[in-house]
């Protein structure tokens, strides 16, 4: 167990940098843009295409960041209503549905990839094929349910323990 805590502590400094890194290059490649427009009256062809797509990226591994510090979006409209381990069973619920829906959104951005790959008509950006940009579609998702079911996990853990009674909270779900 502590050898998959390590792996997990290694891959989330990982994605954290790798947003960081993603970052740095969209402000970079925009500021070039600016500058070469305004000075040259020209820029990079290429530019503005990828950064349409690092915008997603940062998009999508922003929101797979969101789940593990469980800051996505919530509506917590019951919590405050239910009492003793009605909190945590409702965080149980909350957890299931969200990895269920992020599950089933996985398996669409598969589809999704693998109907631009039979379709596509050989465009490029930078070298690589339009649907490997896409991929971060799948990637995304599948890390959400992943980091949900986690979630369902610890959710169940909590419940388990006697003393769940001693705080309330609601973190984690969707």
């Amino acid at each position: 167990m502590k050898i998959l805590k390590n792996l997990g502590r290694c891959f989330n400094r990982i994605e954290e940098l790798f947003i960081s890194f993603l970052l740095l290059v969209m402000i970079f490649l925009s500021s070039l843009q600016i500058f070469m427009r305004t000075l040259f009256d020209s820029g990079l062809i290429w530019a503005d295409p990828l950064l349409r797509h690092l915008v997603l990226w940062v998009g999508m591994l922003g929101a797979a960041l969101a789940t593990r510090y469980g800051k996505h979006i919530t509506i917590d409209v019951f919590s405050h209503l239910l009492p003793g381990r009605g909190i945590y069973w409702l965080n149980l619920l909350l957890n299931l549905f969200a990895a269920v829906v992020c599950g089933f959104l996985t398996w669409a951005a598969l589809l999704f990839i693998k109907n631009e790959i039979a379709f596509a008509s050989g465009r490029e950006l930078v070298g690589i094929p339009v649907w490997g940009w896409n991929l971060i579609f799948p990637f995304a998702f599948a890390l959400m349910t992943v980091r949900f079911f986690v979630k369902v996990y610890e959710s169940g853990v909590t419940l388990l323990q006697p003393e769940c009674n001693s705080s309330r909270s609601i973190s984690g779900s969707a």
